[in-house]
């Protein structure tokens, strides 16, 4: 484990949740080499960044300060503090100390990993093969933070970030690295995970025509052109003395800094929400206020279809009248002439959830239209649609080839979504059935299979774990199960629904390593065998990385 023995490694994993060390070393790199500003929803960025309730202040909420009843503020306070700053004893750093370290991997959130007497140290910035100086900022009983002072030696994989704003957003946590060392550490995370979570067995690259058993981890899919692949823009609107301003959210806080330009999203969108911010500053319209509650527009919400061309712009507000409605409307038009839609979300409750419960349309359709591969999809305001279109027809082209359909095959498919997985499998099966728990995706699935002419798919709402076991009892036999799961991974109720099943494949579409690990571990405890996965690159300059894999029946 790269200087970490097993026992050690997994204590700390532990104790953090997700702790990966990953080395590009054993990738055959050599030594050498998070959704940019996120979105809502898997692991996907866009023009804004939301930190989670989870990881605010427990004795902050809505803004202001609670603390258990019968304590006095000043001693809540105090106990915090102390809690805080106590010292650890017996550690072989201590916090401000300032030490030279070997970085010998990068973890999952792309903090580089070293050691100071032997005591793990996260690094944010910092890359596998570099030695640098560090400050300790903050210290546990097996691990401590620290911050980049100095590279005493940089890897041949950093590269300067092009973003101007690239330390400020945070949204991109490794533009520092290469392209080609982003592409191999994401397939080594994935190794890493399939080893040390899933105890499971993988091909070792530098043994070829050995005899040996195991999975056949491949290179990493990235694109060709890793930049502006976004085609959806989320971004939250505050205010200052000059007007509107619009971008994302300084680290660690909800203060909006602006932001002209995002080298992730598609140009259109930049375009798009500069547009609204200088037509809304004209008018006098109002930004939200998470504090007060008050003032009108909360998020500039874009979509872009890349096949073909067309644009949806969705405003949130925090309420349903709009001052000078016909004039925004109108400027914006003018200005925008290929918006082939204009929404309005109303959302009035003091919340991180972008949108509220009604959408309504201001101006032309309430959808646009936009294809992957060679089927259409009706994308709506609130319709979850793959962010990247580009490396979506890769991931559900690897998804094809593992189901290994000659057109006779029964598949079902698992976290259906909006059908997207679905059709495109139907156009190589017999028979799809597709279920979902959110009744509103299904509606969008049942939408784009009538919008393609596709019969041979049949979509129904609830939970996998209970739809199959009745398709089950109806005699539904399923050649073929296709699971793609949210990042906490499937249901153990599914899982265990796929084993009674006993399909002769499964095909695993995954956005978390860690996840998908743990999984494939249970369905080869029940008589399956991971026969190989492949890392595709969705999300060029984050830490996320999706992974598709091929089960065989043993």
């Amino acid at each position: 484990m790269n200087g970490i023995s097993l026992a050690q490694g997994m204590n700390i994993y532990e104790e953090r949740s997700e702790y990966t060390l990953s080395n590009t070393n054993r990738s055959g790199r050599g030594k050498n080499r998070r959704n940019s500003a996120t979105s809502q929803g898997q692991g996907n960025a866009s023009a804004s960044r939301q930190p989670s309730k989870s990881s605010r202040p427990s004795t902050r909420q809505q803004g202001k300060e609670v603390r258990p009843q019968g304590a006095s503020l000043s001693a809540v306070r105090s106990k915090g503090r102390e809690r805080e700053f106590a010292p650890i004893e017996g550690l072989p750093v201590s916090k401000n100390e300032e030490t030279v370290i070997d970085i010998i991997g990068m973890n999952h959130d792309g903090e580089g990993v070293g050691h100071a007497n032997g005591y793990t140290l996260f690094v944010q910035g910092a890359l596998p093969g570099e030695t640098v100086r560090v400050r300790v900022m903050k210290t546990k009983k097996q691990y401590g933070y620290a911050k980049l002072l100095e590279i005493v030696k940089a890897s041949p994989d950093r590269v300067s970030a092009p973003c101007p704003i690239y330390d400020q957003c945070g949204g991109c946590q490794i533009q520092h690295m290469s392209y080609a060392g982003q592409l191999a550490w994401k397939r080594q995370l994935v190794v890493d995970n399939l080893q040390r979570i899933g105890k499971l067995n993988v091909l070792v690259e530098d043994t070829e025509g050995a005899e040996q058993q195991g999975i056949r981890v491949l290179p990493t899919m990235g694109m060709d052109e890793p930049w502006r692949y976004r085609n959806k823009a989320q971004v939250p609107i505050g205010v200052t003395e000059g007007g509107l301003v619009g971008g994302f959210y300084a680290k660690g806080s909800h203060r909006i800094i602006d932001m002209e330009t995002c080298l992730i999203q598609h140009e259109h969108n930049d375009e798009v929400v500069a547009k609204v911010k200088e037509i809304g500053s004209h008018l006098g319209i109002s930004a939200y206020n998470e504090e007060t509650g008050r003032g009108l527009l909360r998020h500039v919400v874009v979509k872009k279809a890349f096949r073909t061309g067309e644009m949806m712009l969705v405003l949130v507000t925090n309420g349903r009248d709009i001052p000078y409605k016909d004039e925004w409307i109108g400027s914006i038009r003018e200005a925008i002439p290929h918006v082939a839609s204009i929404c309005q979300n109303v959302n009035k409750k003091q919340t991180n959830v972008i949108f509220g419960d009604e959408t309504r349309v201001l101006w032309g359709r309430d959808v646009i239209y936009d294809y992957i591969g060679d089927v259409q999809f009706a994308i709506s305001a609130r319709s979850f649609y793959q962010v990247n279109p580009v490396q979506t027809e890769v991931l559900y082209g690897k998804t094809v080839e593992y189901a290994g359909l000659s057109g006779k095959e029964t598949v079902i498919d698992a976290y259906c979504g909006i059908g997207t997985i679905s059709l495109f499998l139907a156009q190589h099966a017999d028979q799809v059935y597709g279920v979902e728990i959110v009744p509103e995706a299904i509606e969008d699935a049942r939408s784009n299979a009538m919008l393609n002419e596709m019969k041979n798919v049949k979509f129904e709402v609830g939970a996998s774990e209970d739809v199959i076991p009745r398709w089950k009892e109806q005699g539904i036999e399923a050649d073929v199960i296709v699971v793609d799961p949210p990042r906490k991974g499937c249901d153990p109720r599914l899982l265990d629904t796929i084993l009674e099943m006993k399909p002769e494949r499964v095909v695993y579409v995954s956005c978390n390593p860690s996840t998908l690990a743990r999984d494939l571990r249970v369905l080869e405890d029940g008589g399956y065998r991971t026969v190989e996965v492949t890392p595709v690159d969705m999300f060029p300059h984050t830490v996320h990385v999706e992974s598709v894999a091929m089960l065989v029946r043993s």
